[in-house]
């Protein structure tokens, strides 16, 4: 087979968890499949760091930024020059006007419940959004969701038939450095001044992921209950949510808020094992990657009982209301002073990572552009 793969979002810097979604399965696709050759669709930088696994592999650089008129009108027309005989577009925005095989990836549904500034001023937008979307799951032949909560919500908001979607679950960034010198760890602490024990969140800073809300719950555990830590929030600001940047401004406890930005990779383990705690307080998530690589580096996590975050985590990790602070600050303090408690839960975690692995996430994938 010709197989096509939409990876004009490659990479963590692009597009961060779609970005390394297509990165991984990459990978795992090159060491498994030896019989079929895969065509992939790049931007730059991407396509010129880039070097093609095997010879199986091809890079097309086309330079096409996402959720744009150009991918809707230009894309197809290079699509259909390759005489693709499937294509796999990893995230909803397909092109609509291509018509042949295709497998599409939807991680969440996020956006029906929070479209973002842009989309709400937008009718056109919404439209678009909506459009293209009912249109994408329309033509493919396979939806793969990376969890049954995503898989419930497409049933019952987009009407989608239960037997045409198909759930894989992602694995987890196993490169982490996993069990680091204290001197390490403490030589990228010292970079982003992080001087504490502390509590981390990594991820997009956008209204779903409730970051004003663990802001409060922040304050809570330094003015009321006088805990003596920092809280770290990883991910670069995103202009289009100014309300998450003012809440750290206008914050009483502002000084012991770190805001170190985009995170390189290498460092990445090294933040997630000095943490006391990892923090995810969304609203709503399809997978919860962070989450995963955290208990990967043995740190506990404390998460929003909201979406498919218990179906992922299992007992794992120890819940609380997203939409009250004080629940999310009583659960920190649950957890953070409990030697035995965070024991338990990384041995619990070390477990249900089993359930997470890029190379059966690959050969299912796999196995489902074979049959389709």
């Amino acid at each position: 087979m010709r197989i096509g793969i939409d990876a004009r979002m490659y990479g963590v810097k692009a597009a961060t968890g779609i970005g390394g979604y297509i990165q991984n399965l990459i990978d795992q696709l090159a060491e498994i499949d030896s019989e079929n050759e895969y065509i992939l669709f790049m931007n730059d930088p991407a396509f010129s760091e880039f070097r093609p696994p095997t010879s199986k592999f091809k890079k097309i650089k086309v330079n096409i930024r996402w959720y744009s008129w150009v991918e809707q009108l230009i894309f197809p027309i290079i699509l259909y020059k390759h005489c693709l005989n499937l294509i796999h577009f990893p995230n909803f925005n397909t092109p609509i006007f291509y018509f042949k095989k295709s497998v599409i990836t939807i991680h969440d549904i996020t956006p029906i419940f929070y479209p973002g500034p842009m989309v709400k001023k937008s009718k056109i937008r919404r439209l678009a959004y909506w459009l293209v979307l009912r249109l994408s799951i329309l033509k493919a032949k396979v939806v793969i969701t990376p969890s049954n909560h995503t898989k419930d919500g497409i049933v019952k908001y987009l009407k989608v038939k239960t037997k045409k979607i198909k759930v894989v679950y992602l694995g987890f960034d196993s490169k982490l450095v996993n069990r680091s010198s204290q001197m390490e760890i403490d030589q990228v602490l010292s970079k982003y001044a992080i001087t504490k024990p502390y509590l981390l969140y990594l991820g997009v800073w956008r209204d779903h992921k409730n970051l004003v809300g663990l802001i409060k719950a922040f304050e809570i555990l330094k003015i009321k209950n006088q805990l003596d830590c920092q809280l770290v929030l990883g991910g670069k600001a995103d202009p289009n949510y100014p309300e998450i940047s003012q809440a750290i401004s206008e914050s009483p406890v502002k000084n012991q808020i770190i805001a170190p930005g985009f995170i390189p990779e290498e460092e990445l383990g090294l933040i997630y094992q000095g943490a006391k705690l990892f923090v995810l307080p969304s609203f709503c998530e399809g997978f919860g990657l962070v989450a995963l690589e955290a208990i990967y580096c043995q740190t506990p996590v404390v998460s929003s009982q909201s979406t498919s975050l218990p179906e992922v985590l299992g007992d794992s990790a120890v819940y609380f209301d997203p939409t009250n602070p004080e629940d999310i600050a009583q659960k920190v303090l649950e957890v953070i002073g409990n030697k035995n408690l965070i024991n338990t839960m990384v041995d619990r975690g070390q477990k249900q990572l089993l359930k997470y692995d890029w190379r059966q996430c690959a050969q299912v994938t796999l196995d489902i552009y074979l049959a389709a």
